[in-house]
């Protein structure tokens, strides 16, 4: 039959003769030469040491090295395991043990040359037994072994970005949670839900979209870097998983610098836009122990964030369900409170520091609810904007704004903020229209204020009603500059007046010893060459005030000049002809204060009282309800939910006390404070309490019994909360 090998039988054929002579030694290496060289099998052999005495020249070539210099060398060291796991060593045993093997995986060399081989091996002896060493062979797997990886990425991995996908990081959450159970260590999980993502789709087409994802992914790469795990789960919802951190303090600051990076614009082929993202953060144990209970927290801190304005963050809480319903709530009340007329325009005097003199004042918000009380715009505004009811309160605190300015001297201004939502309303020109011809007022003395959040919507749309109202005749400010929505080059063109930085800005580049200020002067330096106005908003401190003075700031508002004033309180203060206002001392205590009235726990020794807050700030607190209190005392402040702050009474007044905490509050991302550590669950269940996500009642540690075994030190007042008082 044609086309047969010599050597080998066919069927058809007669048997070979019995005088066929046997291959030669000679025959036989050139067989194995021969399979060698096609890389059909390779060979291998060791000393009784386990050491290389010959190995194919085609897995030397692979290591990039030559034959000689892997002769002599231990086996293991040429021929390592491939991934994770136990090859390796087995492989050492089984050389050791002196014993057959068959099917290990190893490779050979690194990078470009990596060779993947299913090593086979057999011990020899000699014919008195003696043990001579090992001989093997090895089936070169590569390209199956590259192509099964490959699979496992894709498996594991998001197409697009390259960042873990979704079943990849419940993987890995479910892994870390298991061994960190273990071992008592925490982690943080944090959900990312990017903002006007479709609004890119829909405008620079899908592609675009993709690439921007992309750039998204990479951009959060740069901020975690190796400290987690990123993922993508799909759509624009991105994952991180945070190893061994459970302060709030720094987690609060990886969210910032997360939403900071991507709230800056973004350069594609298709065009450019800006983007945002919310931010909901979890911590195990405190908030979950398993997955789906520390994933399902986050997901609850995200929502509240988006809720909150978006563009923030938010720390998961026991009360945020019961929160999202107060929200519904409060934006029921709200739209109620429109049609009543509660929502009342104050305005706060900017003042131009050269003189003191007050030149604008600028509207702001408040409600006057029945039940509620006095509700600040930081409060409610939030609310509005989600709903959209900004709108409305918008529309009409702008008339009454502008009859009012109607009635101040010429040389005083008008400053009116408006929202993104409120500034692309399609009726938002009509209504600056009526509102200065229903009022008399003249145009040069409205100045309308936009963030630069405003430029994440559509540019063009933006640009439009900018020109309108600048051809109308109406001034406008740039608030939050800084943030990176507005590039300088348009700036430059654009028909602002005044760029304003926020308070916001100052508390992240000036500390309590002011820090550095060369922003502030670049930025005062800029507005020069642009001939533009420069505020200082939220300016509460007379040693801040000095030091923008000094860098060339212009104006300023804030506390340390005066609040928000009624309209009636205006009128009388432009009685006089000449409105200056001086800096007060107390502008930092009165912006730093938030005014709470709930029921709090105080640890003294063995003792648990309970007692009411009054104010709270990042340094220190307010209580009443203990009466004769010594100055040094020292407390445990107990706000729920594990959240203990080491405090000293600092200063005391009958049964309200002083307190300076030991270790300052932060942020916690909904414009409250929060502790910067917890009480761990690990901690409670040496006390005999079951490893659980936290709750938001009293510590069981600090709680236990309200009492002991020693007399009590303070006695209660009658002010202090009593059993079955209602907490505000």
């Amino acid at each position: 039959m044609r086309g047969r090998r010599s050597g080998l039988s066919d069927p058809a054929s007669p048997p070979p003769s019995a005088n066929a002579a046997p291959l030669s030694r000679e025959d036989k290496l050139a067989i194995i030469e021969d399979l060698e060289e096609r890389g059909l099998a390779w060979f291998w052999a060791t000393d009784a040491q386990g050491h290389v005495t010959y190995l194919s020249p085609r897995i030397a070539a692979s290591a990039g090295v030559a034959v000689d210099d892997l002769i002599g060398r231990p086996l293991t060291a040429v021929l390592t395991p491939v991934g994770q796991g136990g090859e390796a060593p087995s492989l050492a045993l089984k050389l050791a043990a002196r014993k057959s093997f068959a099917g290990f995986t190893v490779q050979v060399g690194e990078g470009g040359r990596t060779l993947v081989l299913r090593l086979s091996g057999r011990p020899v002896s000699d014919a008195a037994g003696a043990f001579l060493g090992f001989r093997g062979s090895g089936i070169n797997v590569t390209d199956a072994f590259l192509g099964e990886q490959e699979a496992a990425r894709q498996a594991r991995s998001d197409a697009l970005t390259g960042l873990a996908n979704r079943y990849r990081m419940e993987q890995v959450i479910d892994a870390t949670l298991l061994a960190f159970g273990a071992s008592r260590r925490a982690c943080a999980l944090m959900m990312l839900d990017l903002d006007r993502f479709k609004h890119v789709n829909d405008t620079l087409g899908h592609a675009a979209g993709d690439k921007l994802l992309v750039e998204v992914a990479r951009r959060i790469e740069s901020v975690v870097g190796s400290r987690g795990e990123i993922g993508r789960l799909g759509g624009d919802e991105f994952q991180v998983l945070l190893p061994d951190l459970d302060d709030r303090g720094q987690l609060g600051d990886l969210a910032r610098k997360i939403i900071t990076m991507l709230s800056q614009p973004f350069a594609l082929e298709e065009g450019r836009c800006s983007i945002g993202t919310s931010v909901g953060i979890a911590i195990a144990p405190y908030d979950g122990v398993g997955r789906d209970e520390l994933t399902r927290a986050a997901d609850l801190a995200l929502y509240a964030a988006k809720h909150n304005g978006r563009g923030q963050f938010r720390f998961y809480a026991v009360d945020l369900e019961a929160e999202d319903r107060l929200r519904r709530q409060m934006e029921e009340d709200l739209a109620a409170a429109i049609e009543a007329g509660h929502i009342r325009v104050e305005y706060q005097p900017v003042v131009a520091l050269a003189d003191n003199r007050v030149c604008a004042l600028q509207l702001q918000y408040v409600w006057h609810d029945p039940e509620r009380g006095r509700v600040s715009a930081d409060t409610f505004m939030p609310v509005a904007e989600a709903s959209r009811l900004v709108t409305r309160i918008g529309r009409d605190g702008l008339r009454q704004a502008c009859r009012d300015a109607a009635q101040w001297p010429a040389g005083l201004r008008l400053v009116v903020p408006v929202s993104p939502v409120q500034f692309t309303d399609r009726q938002f020109l009509d209504d600056v229209e009526a509102a200065l011809d229903e009022s008399g007022l003249d145009p040069q003395r409205l100045q309308i204020e936009v963030g630069e959040d405003l430029y994440r919507n559509d540019h063009d749309e933006v640009e439009r009603i900018v020109s309108a109202l600048f051809r109308r005749g109406v001034r406008l400010s740039l608030d939050q500059f800084g943030s990176g929505y507005v590039s300088l080059s348009y700036l430059r063109r654009a028909p602002f007046c005044t760029i304003k930085l926020g308070q916001s800005f100052f508390e992240s580049t000036i500390t309590d010893t002011l820090g550095d200020l060369e922003m502030v002067q670049a930025i005062v330096e800029l507005a020069k060459v642009l001939r533009l106005e420069t505020v200082a908003a939220g300016v509460g401190s007379m040693a801040l005030l000095e030091a923008l003075r000094g860098r060339g700031i212009t104006h300023a508002q804030g506390f340390v000049f005066s609040e928000a004033l009624a309209a009636e309180e205006v009128a009388a203060q432009l009685a006089a002809d000449d409105w200056q206002l001086e800096p007060v001392r107390d502008g930092a205590q009165r912006a730093g204060r938030r005014t709470v009235f709930r029921r709090v726990g105080l640890i003294h020794q063995d003792h648990y009282y309970e007692v009411t807050l009054r104010n709270l700030s990042r340094t220190g607190a307010m209580i009443e309800g203990l009466e004769d209190v010594p100055v040094g005392t020292q407390f445990v402040l107990d706000f729920g939910g594990g959240q203990l702050a080491v405090a000293t009474v600092v200063r005391t007044d009958g049964d309200t006390q002083g307190l300076e905490f030991e270790s300052a509050l932060v942020d916690d991302g909904a414009g409250g404070l929060c502790t910067r550590h917890r009480v761990s669950p690990y901690a409670l269940a040496v006390a005999g309490a079951p490893v659980a996500a936290l709750g938001a009642g009293p510590s069981l540690i600090a709680g236990g019994e309200k009492g002991g075994g020693s007399p009590a030190c303070f006695t209660l007042s009658a002010r202090a909360p009593r059993a079955g008082d209602a907490q505000s």
